[in-house]
């Protein structure tokens, strides 16, 4: 979920596809990054989780993980995971969050819209250009 609120404009929309196969009793993993629509550019900043189906199998997943983690690196940045953890446990904060990345999301459909319309009706460029403006997110 690199670009999570960024194709629909609500992070709680563009999450649906995870909760509903959590919902449904799935096994998931998910890698969040909050580089994009947190701003956190560089500061590696994101978060990985998953589901297991019981205490003990969480445990044996935490080993696997951390045998897996520990080479990648000994003391990751921090800076940026504080900004994310104080945006996402403020209630306040959150909304606001919530409400730029709609504003962000909302910015690439309208320059995709002014983008279509000027090679359509303004230049005339031949071809399908609907494509344009069905594409969702960052770069689908």
């Amino acid at each position: 979920m690199a670009y999570q609120g960024f194709a629909s404009g609500s992070t709680d929309r563009d999450a649906h596809a995870v909760r509903l196969f959590v919902k449904e009793g799935h096994q998931v993993a998910v890698a969040q990054s909050f580089a994009k629509n947190m701003g956190l550019y560089g500061e590696r900043v994101g978060a990985f989780s998953m589901t297991t189906a019981s205490p003990e199998e969480k445990a044996r997943v935490d080993s696997q993980l951390k045998i897996v983690i520990r080479p990648m690196y000994s003391n990751p940045p921090v800076h940026g995971a504080r900004i994310a953890n104080t945006i996402l446990g403020d209630e306040a904060l959150y909304v606001q969050w919530t409400g730029e990345v709609k504003g962000m999301a909302n910015r690439i459909i309208s320059m995709r819209e002014k983008l279509y319309n000027l090679l359509t009706h303004n230049l005339k460029t031949p071809g399908e250009w609907g494509h344009i403006k069905s594409q969702i997110g960052m770069f689908r």
